[in-house]
């Protein structure tokens, strides 16, 4: 019967005028809230600032050395009083210090779920391409094109078709799309196109059941290294529930997904399904740990590493306590995992970012104004050896109203457009805006309402 209610106020919520947006500009940057309506104790199982929501949509943000500018998507909305998904772009040029008018790509006509946010790809010709996350089979999703090089004033539909937590890369031989279809359970597969418009038949990665006859479900993250190399850190859903996510996975393909290999290049057959393989990275089942995936990266070596905070439940608040930050890596010859920070949430997220030996890690990692909500104040933490020890380097934040969360790493990021995210009350409807930061400590605030084309972010920190 839940579901049903969430479905019915999912498709229901509408905005004020009933004009249809897409293709059209938004006089500033307003965030989307939003609750699963899945209540505990202490508070909804994850509600609050859901602009730069999932974990599962990747990438977010993309910087362009070509012109300049860092361009970016998040699930906007149509102003401080509704829940009114817009599937948003906007642009911040490097040059002027001014972020456009952000466009609407695709109105969601009446959705409030951020389920369906977008994520982002630059082609070699710079066409800017828009994947707009559907939810199952309940509602489509689509790939958008803009129809010029590297403008977001305008974007065409280029196709319409089953498509959830979409995660498309640019490689050398083309587009490689990571994506979930709702087979059942939440299951991972992947497609490729040489030129975004004709893509191969959808493929399975992993389908992973505790004992044959039941159903498995996963969920992941992704990443490429030197547009070559791509890889998945995945965990496992015990007979498809998603409240008891637990152990990782990695596999990867050096070949446009011809083949697929462990870490230690043995090759597999697709998709996995053998619950102790060669790619299980940590056994958390044996500990009853869930594990929440976040995101990935690479070293200079082409080592993958994973941030993902585990826990001791699905369920907000101390029963699953402690809420640990942790990063997974391969070193060359073992997985090795640390403990980067605790939290109070299993949806805070934050982004891992590799530079050689200097690794940090930013997101909501300390106490905010609501206690045992998606979100907190926010925090840098860094590692000179690796990723294995880890200490706190600053605090960004500090006496919040608001609640920050979903910090994202943009790919190629250039300062100051290092790491975005929204901010939000974490258990009751309210207002979001959107912000951008560096790692130096600086904030900006992206103008919620915007009379001009262009406007200079409010520096706020």
């Amino acid at each position: 019967m839940r579901t049903l209610i969430i479905i019915f106020i999912c498709l229901t919520v509408g905005h004020s005028n009933g004009q249809e947006l897409s293709n059209t500009k938004i006089d500033g940057y307003k965030g989307i809230w939003f609750e699963l309506n899945q209540k505990y104790e202490f508070g909804d199982k994850y509600s609050g600032a859901l602009s730069t929501y999932t974990a599962k949509h990747v990438p977010l943000a993309i910087y362009s050395k070509a012109v300049d500018k860092t361009f970016f998507v998040y699930g906007g909305t149509t102003s401080k009083d509704e829940k009114y998904l817009l599937c948003m772009i906007g642009e911040y040029n490097h040059k002027t210090g001014m972020v456009s008018k952000p466009t609407v790509v695709y109105d969601k006509q009446g959705v409030n779920d951020p389920h369906d946010n977008p994520s982002l790809l630059i082609d070699n010709n710079g066409f800017i391409w828009v994947f707009i996350s559907g939810r199952g089979k309940k509602r489509p999703g689509f790939k958008y094109k803009s129809t010029k090089p590297y403008s977001i004033d305008e974007f065409t539909k280029i196709t319409e078709e089953e498509m959830t937590y979409p995660q498309p890369w640019k490689t050398k031989d083309g587009f490689f799309h990571f994506f979930t279809k709702y087979t059942g359970v939440r299951q991972l597969y992947f497609e490729t196109s040489i030129d975004g418009k004709t893509w191969t038949e959808d493929k399975m990665l992993a389908a992973i059941p505790i004992n044959e006859g039941e159903k498995s479900g996963h969920y992941q993250t992704s990443n490429t290294f030197e547009n070559k190399l791509v890889g998945t850190f995945f965990n496992r859903h015990p007979n498809g529930n998603v409240d008891k996510r637990t152990d990782l996975y990695y596999i990867q393909s050096k070949d446009f997904g011809d083949t697929w290999t462990s870490i230690e290049d043995k090759q597999l057959q697709l998709p996995i399904k053998t619950l102790e393989s060669d790619v299980r990275v940590e056994d958390y089942a044996a500990s009853n740990k869930n594990i929440y995936v976040k995101d990935m990266g690479f070293d200079s070596n082409g080592n993958p590493a994973c941030l993902y905070i585990r826990s001791n439940g699905h369920e907000p608040g101390p029963k699953s306590a402690p809420y640990e930050w942790c990063v997974t890596k391969w070193n060359g010859t073992t997985w090795k995992t640390s403990v980067v920070t605790t939290s109070d949430h299993n949806y805070d997220m934050g982004s891992l970012f590799i530079d050689n030996d200097n690794w940090s890690v930013v997101g909501p990692t300390e106490k905010g104004p609501q206690a045992w909500g998606v979100g907190g104040e926010l925090a840098i933490w860094t590692s000179k050896n690796r990723g294995n020890t880890w200490i706190k380097q600053r605090t960004l934040t500090s006496n919040s109203k608001l609640s920050h969360s979903y910090v994202r790493r943009p790919v190629d990021n250039k300062a100051p457009f290092d790491f975005f995210w929204s901010d939000g009350d974490s258990h009751a409807f309210s207002k979001s805006e959107l912000y951008f930061g560096n790692f130096n400590g600086n904030i900006w605030k992206l103008p919620y309402d915007m009379t001009k084309d262009y406007l200079k972010p409010i520096k706020v920190k």
